[in-house]
């Protein structure tokens, strides 16, 4: 009887032994996934003008009277001036800093662009202005919706579209998100300039 107890138990034993290291091995790989936070809003999408309503009733605007070793660059036929990272064009005699419009296009980047990849695309952020790569150079383009920048552009605008608030650069409309824990901005709409 011993002897029958002795055998159930080493089998019992072996059987633990070979069981454990085979579930071990067939464990599977932990994959890495990007969480991304946001209130459940209504995406705006491509929203009129009409209905975008800006904290501020007017924007500052900022110009100066010079441009130092400023390049000129002609897109439609109208004239951008380009110096310090920042394109500028001219109203009553002095400069204005804006955002070059879709379809601009440069041959070389500022080097102060950030890399944004989404949907297997690649973007290059400058300030707020979103360029691909194109034909031997750089073309300004909307970005897709679901784009997540980290950063605001400077002179970024907070808007209020259907009593929901977002912020504005250029047209384009950001929200507030978390991206694994970490404040991001997703890109949410366009505005349609009517």
């Amino acid at each position: 009887m011993k002897t029958i107890t002795k055998t159930y138990a080493v089998a019992t034993l072996l059987l633990f032994a070979f069981a454990l290291p085979a579930a071990a091995q067939s464990s599977k790989k932990k994959v890495t996934k990007t969480t991304v936070t946001k209130k459940v809003t209504k995406t705006p999408g491509k929203i009129s003008s009409k209905k975008v309503t800006y904290k501020k009733p007017t924007k500052k605007v900022v110009s100066v009277r010079t441009v130092p070793n400023k390049k000129i660059v002609k897109h439609n036929g109208q004239s951008y001036y380009y110096s310090n990272n920042k394109f500028y064009t001219t109203s009553g005699g002095r400069y204005i800093t804006i955002a070059p419009k879709v379809g601009f296009r440069i041959n070389t980047l500022p080097p102060n662009y950030a890399r944004v990849n989404f949907n297997n695309r690649l973007y290059f952020n400058v300030g707020g202005t979103f360029y691909i790569e194109s034909n031997s150079g750089y073309e300004v383009v909307q970005p897709e919706i679901g784009t997540i920048v980290y950063e605001l552009p400077d002179g970024y605008e907070k808007v209020t579209i259907d009593g929901l608030s977002y912020y504005e650069y250029s047209n384009i409309l950001y929200e507030k998100v978390q991206v694994d824990g970490s404040r991001a901005y997703e890109v949410v709409g366009i505005i349609d300039m009517e």
